[in-house]
């Protein structure tokens, strides 16, 4: 190949792309196909062909015989010009870069144009086989996201969505099958591809693994129950009062004369602090309710071995206390107890408040909350409800019933966190306990709207190690109790309070502290997971449901919008109104779309109820 240097009319490579020279002087003038010019130095190109050369367009090459020059080669050494004549028999700018573009897609030659090396037989089978590869590679995933747009997917299809399956879950951010669909990269769009494809269940529940937390139950040994002294109180009647269908009966109550006792599981009987079993249930902060089946804190063989009535007598720590004439809890004795207990629930006790033990300790309950309002307690009333995922997917959603029953064990339930807060307050002993802020504005709402909207304005409740007021509960000091099965907190009060009783070290402020940080962290997921989950599920239902009527009533209007609640299933919804409408106006509502990924659910307006 000629050394001399360009002169106009010559064929170039400038990086990688071949430029004609149009003019030379101290820099040399190159011209690219796209007729775009550049002025560069001689030692930014590379002579290909002295030329001449009239334009870029004219090169154009006749098939050649590339492997019979590689052959012919066979391992050895040349140049370009070498090159372009044994493979199409002539040296011109054309022969050039088509000889050029022979060494550069590297499949038989390589190097530069004053020394190009021919590859060895093996070094071509290898790029051969790799090429093949990578095409029947592209041809394969072509394949499969035509597939995919069909929804015809085939089972080895099931490995690839795992990258649309990790975004769905937050385990990525990124989705090369969303985007070369020219999806959204988001959880929403994975979750409805994933839908149509088949690759999840119409019904899969994303939620609990999309925020980290825990889909199964802590498989971890259970102790034995200490030898210790306890009160024996198995003959005072004790009731744990729950919803039918609970598994975890942490609380029960009895009355002996004028002393209210309320019974919790004794279960910092068996996790003790920092243990195997308290470390776990911290991680996880509470039990997780899910309508298709509770995820629990703690093993499942604890609160059979602990839930209270689940065994013909029951550890217990059991909290006695007087209420004054004034509703002021008086008197608290704290003690490790034996208790007999039998379950109800609180329709069943709703039919017997006229009996004893229920009727005095109703009247009790009326007391206090009386009290409470009086000292400014929140009394907002707000649809519930209860969804359940049945053996054999079919969904149960009940409205929670407002029943004297349940408000009854509420009360008696604040009686004891109030009690427990003022008892650790005297014994200076440090809990967790829980504080609300004082809203801008003090109400007592009426009707459901006011206190749709009042709700908005209450501050969050936290866990402080300090105590403070609970503006919602109306009392001065507050601590949970009575759930040391399902909430950590409660277990770290009763943690403290075991200890205090034994005269054994007590956790300090810091530790405390500490495990608030933790499980309050763990806790605002947990309660998100829940709400979500129950969203997902009512939308299933109206999904199944497609003629579903029902009323919903107007909470709040926002220009040509309402936000409704439906009572029935204690859901919020938005509707686009063609009139207006007062707050509390109940509406006849008709589902006319669901959308179960973006957890949205659209409904026309019937009529008025």
């Amino acid at each position: 190949m000629s050394n001399n240097a360009p002169v106009p009319g010559s064929l170039v490579l400038y990086k990688i792309r071949p430029a004609l020279v149009t003019a030379v002087s101290d820099k040399i003038d190159i011209l690219f196909e796209n007729n775009s010019s550049k002025r560069v130095r001689p030692k930014d190109i590379t002579l290909l062909h002295p030329g001449p050369l009239s334009r870029l367009a004219d090169l154009q090459v006749a098939d050649g015989d590339v492997s019979e020059a590689w052959e012919l080669l066979s391992g050895g050494t040349t140049h370009l010009q070498e090159l372009a004549e044994l493979i199409y028999g002539d040296f011109t700018p054309s022969t050039a870069w088509a000889a050029w573009q022979r060494v550069t897609e590297g499949l038989h030659f390589q190097g530069a144009p004053g020394e190009i090396t021919a590859r060895s037989q093996e070094q071509v089978e290898a790029a051969i086989a790799e090429r093949e590869a990578k095409t029947a590679a592209a041809q394969a995933w072509s394949d499969f996201l035509e597939r995919l747009r069909r929804g015809e997917l085939e089972p080895q299809d099931r490995e690839r969505l795992q990258d649309v399956e990790a975004l769905a879950l937050g385990r990525s951010e990124r989705s090369r099958i969303l985007a070369a669909l020219e999806k959204p990269e988001n959880p929403v769009s994975a979750h409805r591809l994933l839908l149509l494809s088949g690759y999840w269940a119409p019904d899969y529940n994303p939620y609990p693994m999309r925020y980290s937390l825990p889909v199964g139950n802590p498989a971890l040994k259970i102790p034995g129950l200490p030898e210790e002294s306890r009160e024996d109180l198995t003959h005072l009647p004790a009731f744990a009062i729950d919803d039918e269908g609970s598994e975890d009966p942490d609380d029960a109550i009895s009355l002996d004369g004028d002393r209210i006792w309320v019974h919790v599981s004794d279960v910092a009987a068996l996790v003790t602090p920092d243990s195997e079993l308290d470390i776990e249930a911290r991680s996880r902060g509470a039990n997780l309710y899910l309508p298709e089946g509770v995820v629990h804190m703690l093993p499942p063989d604890l609160t059979r071995q602990l839930g209270l009535g689940l065994q013909q007598r029951s550890p217990a720590l059991s909290f006695g206390f007087r209420l004054s004439d004034s509703g002021e809890v008086r008197d608290l004795q704290v003690v490790t107890s034996w208790v007999k207990v039998r379950r109800k629930s609180y329709t069943e006790v709703n039919g017997e408040l006229e009996k004893e033990p229920f009727a005095q300790l109703l009247q009790l309950a009326r007391r206090y909350r009386k009290r409470r309002m009086d000292a400014g307690a929140v009394g907002i009333d707000l649809p519930e409800a209860s969804v359940r995922v049945e053996s054999g997917g079919n969904i149960r959603i009940r409205p929670l019933e407002r029943l004297e029953s349940r408000e009854m064990v509420t009360e008696l339930m604040l009686m004891t966190g109030e009690g427990v807060a003022a008892y650790a307050l005297e014994h200076d002993l440090p809990i967790p306990f829980a504080t609300q802020p004082e809203p801008d504005e003090r109400l007592q709402p009426q009707g459901m709207a006011a206190m749709y909207a009042y709700r908005r304005l209450m501050k969050p409740s936290r866990s402080n190690t300090l105590e403070g007021a609970h503006a919602g509960l109306g009392l001065a000091a507050y601590s949970r109790a009575t759930s040391p099965l399902r909430r950590y907190l409660d277990l770290v009060t009763h943690q403290q309070l075991r200890a205090h009783l034994r005269g054994a070290p007590l956790l300090s402020v810091a530790e405390i502290s500490q495990r608030i940080s933790v499980a309050d962290l763990v806790s605002g997921s947990v309660r998100r997971v829940e709400r979500l989950s129950n969203q997902h599920w009512k939308l299933l239902y109206l999904q199944r449901n497609p003629g579903w009527r029902g009323q919903g009533v107007v909470v709040e209007l926002q220009e040509k919008k309402a936000k409704l609640i439906i009572p029935e299933l204690a859901m919020e919804i938005r509707v686009r109104m063609q009139s207006e409408v007062a707050p509390d106006t109940g509406l006849e509502l008709a589902v006319r779309e669901i959308d179960v990924p973006d957890q949205m659910a659209w409904f026309r307006v019937s009529g008025k109820g």
